[in-house]
This record gives C-alpha cells, sequence and structure tokens, in this order.
C-alpha cells in the first residue's frame, strides 16, 4: 500500500463517520455530509478553499471527506442526482 493511501486511510478513519451509510457519511466533528460538501465544490467549480472557509472546516476535515468521496464517489454523486431539483 502507498503511503497516500494510508495517509487517505487514516484521514478517513479520524475525521469521517460512514455509519449513516456511504451516500450519508459525515464529518465527525461538525456533523457535514460529505455529500453538501460536493454539491458546494461543484457550485465553487472545485475550489475548495471558499468551501472550507463557509463550513469552517480544517484543512484536514476537507481532505478527509475528498478522500471518502474519491473512494465512494458513484454512492455519493447517486444520492445527489437523485434529490437534484433539476
Amino acid at each position: 500500500m502507498t503511503k497516500a493511501r494510508l495517509d487517505e486511510d487514516r484521514l478517513i478513519a479520524e475525521h469521517v463517520d460512514a455509519s449513516w451509510g456511504r451516500s450519508q457519511a459525515r464529518l465527525r466533528a461538525s456533523g457535514v455530509p460529505v455529500w453538501s460538501l460536493v454539491g458546494y465544490l461543484r457550485a465553487y467549480d472545485g475550489d475548495a478553499e471558499p468551501v472550507r472557509r463557509a463550513f469552517e472546516l480544517s484543512p484536514e476535515e476537507l481532505a478527509a471527506a475528498l478522500a471518502y468521496y474519491r473512494r465512494n464517489r458513484r454512492y455519493v454523486d447517486a444520492f445527489l442526482l437523485l434529490n437534484s431539483s433539476d
């Protein structure tokens, strides 16, 4: 396993609570759902800094959420699609 993968594993374990289900995982400290962060990132064209500030997250928390999303993209994207107003 690569160091990057181990770092992501640590971040996810430390900051993400996936007991809500893959599409409903939340950050432990704030309770912010990963899907919500992904939706805001899309609205900001992928610019993470305004999203991080808006949710008052540490860089590690946002990195953990994004690592979780990369590993569970299909579940989070399906949730967003099913709950979009488009």
